[in-house]
């Protein structure tokens, strides 16, 4: 019974097979199509970047799941960062204006097209399978891949922040598998601590393969500051974690013992930044914290103290630190009492930076340089509350003092969240003080209200009256002016534009100099010491030949007598070039090409697609006819043909088997109007189509079709001798040459789209002589005479669907 229900319906389960999977496809289709980040941001195709960083950053605030309790603000939150990061960069954004949904796998500036070659790129002179070993790429290594414009724009300044670990890879690099068990302990080991993490495919990114130096895989750089250093030991993961340590600055975290604790919080006021103690067990500060010191260098001082070492005892006894947990101890103006304290037993790289980022100022700093004024002083912007800049305008001298520390009362007991108490030395900012004062010399300090309303300088502000000596009475008229301001905004009356602060903090010229001499000698030693011998070969014996032609000549000179001559040989009598060999010589050095190869590839079913359907405008497939048979003696002769036109970037080579799909051809010539108004002589015509050449435009939808054509006997077939007689070889080779310049004004021999005579002949060419006239035929594809055939569509490769949809 089984049999005969499985024989009694042969056709009804390819339909609904076919039927489901239609289904299926338009399901994901519209599944596809429903992500648009344009309606998601909520702006159109024209906006400009600014347009859509302010429409992301509203949704963001909108729909982030930490103020919206919505059971799709997770959801809508991923949404949005997912379209701004496709629209925030160029590439991405014109790929999905171009061809829609962009993979997830996908790399930045590579469309679906480049995918669709990818196979074609990487094979050798044939794409066959057994040549072709791909290794799949690991789904978690992708979001680490590395690009140009990404790196130079986001992982280059970020360097400056944390140091970043890359891999150079490739997909041919058998090596790179053999460490690739260690480089994923590494990631995962390194990643949670802040370390960056990149990859670089030598296949896909040669640019930026290029911009680091990289010309191997697998290789292992370090990039701190923008400087790149090789990774050179053996790839262990101790090694790898020390290395990334190494290339940290060296003074980031200072050693503090009771020694020289009390001179390292003291040192707040010449630095103008605050000081971070960490206490723990082990000898040497750890990396996570070295890293937190990296990325706040610029803000904080960090030293760092051994619990277990009995040179301590005082400054544990002093702070009461617990001996069982490691501590962090924050301190400010006050170096008796921290102002914060952090302490856990498992501490993470994020609970660090949040404790840093908290307190990256003093109570009241001092205005060093724009970038610190810029952070102090916002400017005032409609989203924000309105912040005001307490200035108190001093000097430096001991005479200063009181009038200074008493500010420095009013502002820790008056500390808002609107406020900003910061000071600033007269003789070191004048240009600042003076738009100020108004031009005045302050001969007492002063206190200056302000509000920074645009990033060109432009301020509100107001003076205190009866200036500033730290008295009670200062305080309590500074206190009322500033009750005043917060309730009536309009309060500061004058309106000025401030230069920009000098850089107090900038080392002076001798020392930049020696600093960047210092890393270019270490740049230079490391380059010597770590050298590729097998590179540098050529090199090397390019300086001992001149060396031993100098000397050689030297030593000649020296030995040999005065009026010694020695007689010339004549020269060879040079041989008459033949017409074969110049035109050769021609092809060879007019058009050197870019390869040593010709990258061929067959037209199935998985290729047809996106080699022809959806090939890219602006390129063309030049594709080989051929049979079985005729496979080796084609291919051959086809490469040696177009060898010389490989290196052109916009020519793809393919070929395609006619007995695996004989129907194409026909499909192809009867669908075109030019083939359809011949004579009758066209369609009596063998079908033997091997040896053909068709030229694929599939972006413009036409191709240009080269016919084989007899150019006479074959120079190196022997036996061509004895079958014709010298007469007809004669005639041929005229008729050959009366054929090559009359070619532009009949198209007959090269396009092979008209004249019965050579249609004729063709059927009764040897194999190996039916491309001899391809080169000559390339030549006019390159120039763009040959004439196009239009197609309304082109046939499916696959007989069986063309069939099924016939049918249906």
């Amino acid at each position: 019974m089984t049999g005969r229900s499985t024989s009694r319906h042969p056709r009804t389960h390819p339909v609904l097979l076919t039927v489901l999977l239609l289904t299926l496809g338009v399901q994901l289709v519209g599944a596809s199509s429903e992500f648009d980040p344009y309606k998601i941001l909520g702006v159109g195709r024209s906006a400009s970047q600014p347009e859509i960083k302010r429409a992301y950053k509203n949704l963001a605030k909108e729909w982030h799941p930490d103020k919206n309790k919505d059971p799709k603000a997770e959801d809508m939150f991923i949404k949005v960062s997912k379209s701004y990061e496709i629209l925030s960069n160029e590439e991405r954004r014109s790929n999905f204006d171009r061809y829609g949904q962009m993979d997830e796998n996908q790399p930045f500036g590579q469309s679906q097209q480049q995918q669709g070659f990818r196979g074609f790129h990487n094979s050798f002179y044939f794409d066959e399978s057994f040549f072709h070993f791909p290794r799949s790429r690991d789904f978690a290594d992708s979001k680490y891949l590395l690009h140009h414009a990404q790196f130079n724009s986001d992982v280059l300044p970020d360097s400056h922040k944390r140091p970043y670990l890359i891999k150079v890879t490739s997909e041919w690099c058998f090596a790179c598998i053999h460490i690739e068990p260690v480089w994923k302990e590494t990631v995962q080991e390194l990643e949670p601590l802040g370390i960056g993490i990149g990859i670089v495919d030598l296949g896909y990114e040669r640019r930026l393969a290029n911009q680091l130096g990289a010309h191997r895989a697998p290789s292992i750089i370090g990039l701190v500051n923008g400087r790149v250093t090789f990774f050179h030991q053996a790839v262990v993961r101790e090694h790898l974690r020390q290395f990334i340590e190494d290339l940290l600055p060296q003074k980031l975290v200072e050693k503090v013992t009771d020694n020289n604790y009390q001179a390292f919080l003291d040192n707040w006021h010449a630095e103008n930044k605050p000081s971070i103690l960490l206490f723990d067990q082990v000898p040497f500060a750890p990396l996570m914290f070295k890293l937190t010191a990296f990325a706040f260098r610029d803000y904080v001082r960090f030293g760092y103290v051994d619990q277990g070492d009995t040179q301590n005892n005082r400054i544990l006894w002093q702070f009461n630190i617990n001996t069982y947990a490691p501590t962090m101890l924050l301190f400010k103006e006050d170096t008796e009492k921290p102002v914060d304290i952090i302490q856990a037993r498992g501490m993470k790289r994020q609970i660090m930076d949040e404790f840093v980022s908290n307190n990256k100022f003093l109570q009241v700093p001092r205005l060093v340089n724009q970038q610190l004024f810029d952070e102090l002083c916002p400017v005032k912007q409609f989203h924000r509350r309105r912040k005001y800049c307490v200035l108190l305008i001093t000097g430096e001298d001991q005479t200063f003092l009181p009038g200074n520390k008493a500010f420095l009362a009013f502002a820790s007991t008056n500390s808002k969240e609107v406020l900003r108490f910061a000071y600033v030395y007269q003789r070191h900012q004048q240009p600042l003080c003076q738009a100020l004062l108004h031009n005045q010399a302050a001969a007492s300090p002063q206190v200056v209200i302000l509000e920074r309303r645009s990033q060109a300088g432009r301020v509100l502000f107001r003076s205190v009256s009866g200036g500033w000596n730290g008295s009670e009475e200062d305080k309590y008229r500074l206190h009322e002016q500033l009750e005043i301001l917060q309730k009536d905004p309009t309060y500061l009356t004058s309106d000025t534009t401030l230069p920009t602060l000098n850089n107090e903090m900038a080392p002076i010229f001798i020392i930049q100099w020696i600093n960047a001499a210092y890393d270019y000698i270490l740049q230079v030693y490391d380059d010597l010491l770590y050298s590729n011998w097998r590179e540098m070969m050529p090199i090397l014996s390019l300086i001992f030949s001149a060396l031993f032609i100098l000397f050689g000549t030297v030593i000649i000179q020296a030995f040999s007598e005065p009026g010694e001559s020695k007689p010339r040989t004549p020269k060879p009598k040079e041989q008459p070039q033949t017409e074969d060999d110049a035109s050769s010589r021609a092809n060879t050095t007019s058009r050197p090409p870019k390869k040593d190869f010709v990258e061929v590839t067959e037209l199935t079913d998985l290729t047809y697609t996106s080699n022809l359907v959806k090939l890219r405008p602006g390129h063309i497939n030049v594709v080989l006819v051929l049979t079985n048979a005729s496979k080796t003696a084609l291919l051959r002769k086809f490469a040696k043909e177009v060898f010389s036109f490989s290196g052109t970037q916009n020519l793809h080579f393919s070929f395609l088997n006619a007995d695996k799909h004989n129907h194409w051809m026909p499909s192809l010539l009867h669908s075109t109007s030019a083939m359809q108004d011949q004579g009758r002589d066209e369609d009596e015509e063998s079908s033997d189509y091997s040896g053909h050449v068709l030229a694929l435009n599939g972006h413009k939808k036409y191709f240009c079709l080269f016919r084989p054509v007899f150019t006479g006997d074959d120079p190196n077939d022997s036996s061509s001798e004895t079958s014709f007689s010298s007469d007809n070889r004669r005639k041929s080779r005229s008729r050959s040459r009366s054929s090559s310049h009359s070619r532009s004004r009949s198209h007959s021999r090269e396009d092979g789209a008209g004249g019965k005579r050579g249609s004729s002949r063709a059927t009764s060419i040897d194999v190996h002589h039916k491309l001899d006239r391809l080169g000559l035929w390339m030549e006019r594809l390159m120039e763009g005479t040959l004439p196009r055939l239009q197609v309304p569509a082109w046939p499916i490769l696959d007989e069986a669907t063309n069939n099924l949809s016939a049918e249906s």
